[in-house]
C-alpha cells in the first residue's frame, strides 16, 4: 500500500541507525505511537530495503489491519494519513534516491563502468527501473538491468526484484538455465538471453565473469 513511498530510493544503514532504528537479526525495527498514542506503529526494514509496517492497538495489544485493507472511512483514512507521513519521513531521512536498490546491483554497475567505461542506458520512459548497456562500437546490447516480479520468472512469490539480463551461446542456454539461479531471459530472445537475479543466488563475482562473456559474444 506504502510501496510508491520507497520506490526508487536506497537504504543507507548510517542513517537508519540515527534515525533510531534497532538491529535485528534479518531486519531493523523501528515503533513509534500515531492517533494520540491510541496505537503502535511497528515498522521494520528488510536487509535489502523493503519497508514494511504493523499496527497494535495500544491497550489491547490486537492487531488492526483495516489500514492494509480496501476498508473506507473517515477512521481507517485518518490512521492511513499517520502511518504515511510517518513513513515519507523515514524516506527522506533513511533512504536516498537510486533507480536501483540492491548492493549487487551497483556492484555489477561499477564493474561495467570501471572495466569497459560504458553506462547504463535508460531507454524507455514508461519503465524507468529498466537500463541497457551496449558496446560502443557496433552499439549491440550485452546487458540490462531490469525490475520485475518473481512471478514473472515463474517463481510463487509476488516480490519485485532486479535482474540481469546477459548474452550466452545458443547452445549453452538449455545447459544453464535451471529456473533456480538461471532463468530463461526475460523480455529477450530466450535461445541467446537469460536472467539472473540479483539477489546473491548467483556471485557478483560469477556474473562479472559472464558479464565479460556477454561482453564478447555482443561482437559477433
Amino acid at each position: 500500500m506504502f510501496e510508491d513511498i520507497f520506490r526508487r530510493r536506497k537504504l543507507n544503514v548510517d542513517k537508519l541507525m540515527r534515525y533510531g532504528f534497532e538491529s535485528k537479526e534479518s531486519h531493523w525495527s523501528y515503533d513509534t505511537t500515531i492517533m494520540n498514542g491510541a496505537f503502535i506503529l511497528h515498522v521494520s526494514v528488510s536487509k535489502n530495503g523493503d519497508v514494511g509496517t504493523d499496527l497494535v492497538e495500544s491497550e489491547t495489544n490486537e492487531p488492526y489491519i483495516l489500514y492494509k485493507t480496501n476498508a473506507s472511512g473517515t477512521f481507517v483514512g485518518e490512521v492511513r494519513a499517520e502511518i504515511e507521513k510517518i513513513l515519507k519521513k523515514i524516506a527522506d531521512e533513511c533512504f536516498e534516491f537510486s533507480v536501483f536498490k540492491t548492493e549487487q546491483a551497483f556492484r555489477i554497475i561499477d564493474y561495467v563502468q570501471n572495466t569497459y567505461g560504458d553506462e547504463l542506458e535508460f531507454l524507455w520512459t514508461k519503465f524507468p527501473d529498466n537500463a541497457i548497456w551496449r558496446r560502443k562500437d557496433n552499439n549491440k546490447w550485452y546487458g540490462a538491468i531490469l525490475t520485475v516480479s518473481r512471478n514473472k520468472l515463474g517463481l510463487s512469490s509476488n516480490e519485485v526484484v532486479e535482474i540481469i539480463d546477459l548474452r550466452l551461446e545458443k547452445e549453452q542456454i538449455p545447459k544453464t538455465v535451471d529456473n533456480k539461479r538461471y532463468f530463461p531471459g526475460w523480455h529477450m530472445n530466450k535461445n541467446s538471453w537469460y536472467t539472473i537475479i540479483l539477489d546473491n543466488s548467483v556471485s557478483t563475482e560469477e556474473i562479472c565473469c559472464r558479464i565479460d562473456e556477454s561482453y564478447k559474444l555482443a561482437k559477433k
